[in-house]
């Protein structure tokens, strides 16, 4: 079971002639740690893992698991999913044998597969890493959408733990009482963050927090506990999304982080390169 309510998608780290900077993302990584952060998302989020090969994925595998205070110490989650079945699939076998705490289990892009084919995707995926999973729907970046009907089958899953819906949020509404008392609803970023606890959404899957950690998270537990945000907090949260969401989120965070003085590098062109 994955404890943490809050974790940061972290991006990968890249030199300039657009190759894998593992060190990079290492570093970002240790600097949120030391920042009190106790939960990543690795080749998860804002996109990058499907610019990443199956070996560039492995190789980052590989060095984030030999990072044994990182691993001891963080729930430290990884995204799983490509375009073909049988890349995934080896991903996910590699996955099985490290501490990895979990996987973000996501769906091919472009290809659009049926609600069928990919129930069979999720099946195999969860069956081979065998680690506690989020499902995530991302209809808006994938083109595809899961069903309420596949999303309350996988549910009964026990090492599936939760959704992370970027879609039709009003679907968890649909979704409470059908799952189990014990699945949780993950928010995708920062964007309608106070809407979306409103409506039921219980645990963060942030994206500002790469660059102000202390800040989003103490929002989202102040979000969480019903705590009323002060004059001060708000102003400083809204320029906060501001910041980050204007233009493209991931390029605006890696020069924040590049700001800090971590080689977090440059975005995959076409992204950044205006």
């Amino acid at each position: 079971m994955l404890k943490e309510s809050f974790h940061i998608a972290v991006p990968t780290a890249f030199l300039k002639n657009e190759s894998i900077n593992i060190q990079g993302t290492i570093d970002h990584i240790k600097y949120l740690y030391n920042k009190g952060i106790k939960s990543v998302l690795v080749g998860g989020s804002t996109g990058e893992q499907h610019s990443l090969n199956l070996k560039e994925k492995l190789d980052l595998l590989n060095a984030v698991s030999i990072e044994e205070e990182l691993i001891n110490n963080m729930e430290i989650l990884f995204g799983v999913s490509s375009i073909r079945q049988l890349e995934a699939m080896e991903f996910a076998k590699a996955i099985s044998k490290t501490k990895i705490a979990g996987i973000l289990l996501g769906y091919p892009p472009y290809i659009l597969p049926t609600q069928e084919e990919a129930l069979r995707y999720s099946e195999k995926i969860i069956e081979l890493t065998n680690k506690p999973t989020i499902i995530y729907n991302n209809p808006k970046r994938t083109g595809f959408d899961l069903s309420i009907d596949n999303i309350i089958f996988l549910s009964k899953n026990e090492k599936v733990i939760g959704i992370k819906e970027a879609g039709h949020k009003d679907k968890i509404i649909k979704l409470n009482g059908q799952v189990k008392d014990d699945f949780y609803y993950y928010a995708g970023g920062e964007i309608d963050l106070e809407e979306k606890v409103q409506m039921g959404f219980n645990r963060l899957s942030s994206i500002a927090a790469n660059i102000y950690p202390d800040e989003i998270k103490n929002w989202f537990i102040k979000l969480l506990t019903n705590q009323p945000l002060t004059d001060q907090e708000n102003i400083e949260i809204s320029s906060i999304i501001e910041q980050i969401y204007t233009g493209s989120a991931l390029v605006n965070l890696k020069e924040g982080i590049n700001e800090k003085g971590i080689d977090i590098g440059i975005c995959r062109s076409p992204l950044g390169k205006i």
